[in-house]
């Protein structure tokens, strides 16, 4: 199956990201530590790529992002430089040296749909709830934005320069270790859909879907009598541990609730796929002057080798 292609409407979108632990193993498992180190990579690459970021929330061997960009460069620049990072400072901490990411990470369109909006929200808020890990998005030990939302706080992490640390090897110069952390803070944003309620008003919504959320898994322990997993058992976890496969359905194109909404976003998509794939055709066929669709990227050149004299 052809991978699907990157498309950010003109004007840009709300885009729900999640990306996955290769095997699903539990790469992310929470600490105190973890969580600075990805708040602090999650801040910087909000803080030079220009994203808004609205929601996190970091499970053992995946996480998801709700995320406002402007276009598909600007999300490519953003997660590039953010999956990189975490990759490297949560396997160092991890202790693995393997690929890291499953695959490439999932962007998928949320509609300007206040109901859509807020479905996504509460889905992302409900991460750890959901699965029986534990009774109160508060609860998670890693990194969750439920309590950064509700009480309208700043985050903040650190952010290691690895650049500066690998200088003064080379130089053999003596570095204080606080020299190469770096602070970074991320204030998260309103949902596009909620941007002009009052502050207080915004954190009284979510407080509220968080009490349902938490109703939710009483209610599940309450059907199933299993309870939560709890958060000493889950810091426990062996990270390198392989779980079973787990069976994933396609991920949909665009998140929307009504149907001609949806409708529209799936015309938009696929109108933008023929454009490109014309256009790539006849870039591929040698015509240099193209017109891609706005915010696509071209594809590689074929490589040609000249032919060796003598």
């Amino acid at each position: 199956m052809a991978r699907r292609l990157r498309y950010v409407p003109p004007g840009g979108a709300l885009f729900e990201l999640t990306c996955r632990t290769v095997q699903g193993r539990l790469l992310l498992r929470p600490s105190a530590l973890l969580i600075e180190i990805t708040l602090g990579i999650l801040a910087r690459a909000a803080r030079l790529f220009g994203v808004a970021v609205h929601a996190y929330a970091f499970l053992s061997n995946h996480y998801h992002l709700l995320v406002s960009v402007a276009d598909v460069q600007q999300l490519a620049s953003f997660m590039n430089y953010f999956n990189s990072n975490l990759a490297r400072e949560a396997g160092r901490l991890a202790r693995w040296r393997e690929k890291f990411w499953g695959r490439r990470y999932q962007a998928i369109q949320v509609s300007s749909e206040e109901s859509a909006q807020v479905s996504r929200l509460s889905y992302l808020l409900a991460q750890g709830v959901k699965e029986g890990l534990v009774a109160s998005p508060y609860d998670w030990p890693g990194a969750h934005c439920a309590r950064a939302l509700a009480e309208g706080k700043t985050v903040s992490g650190f952010w290691r320069n690895r650049s500066l640390e690998s200088k003064s090897r080379r130089k053999s110069q003596p570095l204080d270790p606080e020299a190469s952390i770096e602070r970074e803070q991320l204030t998260l944003a309103p949902l596009p859909c909620w941007e002009k309620l009052e502050p207080q008003v915004y954190r009284a919504r979510i407080q509220e879907m968080i009490e349902e959320i938490e109703a939710d898994g009483r209610q599940r322990e309450e059907e199933t009598g299993i309870p939560p997993l709890g958060c000493e058992a889950i810091c426990r976890q062996d990270p390198h541990h392989e779980p079973d496969p787990i069976k994933k359905a396609p991920a949909p194109l665009v998140h929307a609730v009504a149907p001609e909404v949806r409708r529209a976003l799936r015309r938009a998509y696929f109108s933008f796929l023929a454009a490109y794939r014309h256009a790539s055709q006849l870039f591929r066929s040698g015509v240099r002057e193209v017109e891609f669709p706005e915010g696509a990227f071209p594809p590689a050149l074929p490589v040609r080798f000249a032919a060796r004299s003598g």
